[in-house]
């Protein structure tokens, strides 16, 4: 039976970090594992993953039916690495933070926390690589945010953050960035829904003291 529309979203993003948490906890040593994404304006986030390892034979990724128009796999061949590059697009922030704990693998290694408050998106978490080798091990994450960076612990390139973890270490990472709420109307659109209201009421007394004014007064055509 196929699945209602509205659960497909989250059953998509627990399968793709299933896959991925899978795939890197029997990677060797010689792993890369570069997470990029892009917070969109109307709080969806896009992004992509390469998972990938050096001097071994490529980690294989499979992607369940269900994922086919929401992620997308290609080959990944660069400085001597080879596996896959996901990319995937529309998440909101609650199915993007779904993704680390609702894998098995991920409880207690892995936290992404993505939330907005008004006009201020936050970001916190953490990852737990002490059961990864560390021999030429490459492990990275970069966000874009579309606002100002106010405060991160990460390295800032205008409104991108970037994260370099350490294997066999716990590390933490957060940011906070000024980002409208797309949910609240801009000042913009208030001026023009206020002038519509304004000139609507207008006509509308126009109307009204047409069709109460009092009838013109006809001559009889008597002389006085």
């Amino acid at each position: 039976m196929p699945l209602p529309p509205r659960n497909r979203p989250r059953r998509t993003a627990a399968a793709l970090i299933l896959m991925v948490l899978g795939v890197l906890m029997v990677l060797g040593g010689c792993t890369r594992v570069r997470t990029a994404l892009a917070v969109q304006g109307d709080d969806t986030v896009a992004g992509e993953i390469v998972i990938a390892t050096a001097d071994a034979p490529p980690p294989t990724v499979t992607i369940p039916p269900q994922m086919a128009s929401r992620v997308t796999v290609t080959p990944y061949h660069a400085e001597g690495y080879q596996g896959s590059q996901l990319q995937f697009s529309g998440l909101r922030f609650d199915e993007v933070n779904a993704l680390a704990s609702v894998a098995p693998q991920a409880k207690g290694r892995f936290k992404f926390n993505l939330r907005r408050s008004g006009n201020t998106v936050m970001l916190n978490g953490h990852v737990d690589l002490t059961a990864l080798p560390v021999d030429r091990a490459d492990i990275q994450l970069k966000i874009a945010f579309p606002g100002e960076v106010t405060s991160s612990d990460g390295e800032l390139d205008s409104d991108a953050v970037s994260w370099v973890f350490s294997p066999g270490e716990v590390s933490e990472f957060h940011a906070v960035v000024n980002a409208n709420d797309p949910n609240t109307p801009s000042v913009g659109r208030w001026t023009l829904l206020l002038g519509a209201v304004v000139a609507a009421a207008a006509v509308g007394v126009v109307l009204l003291a047409k069709a109460h004014r009092n009838p013109p007064v006809r001559s009889n055509g008597r002389g006085p």
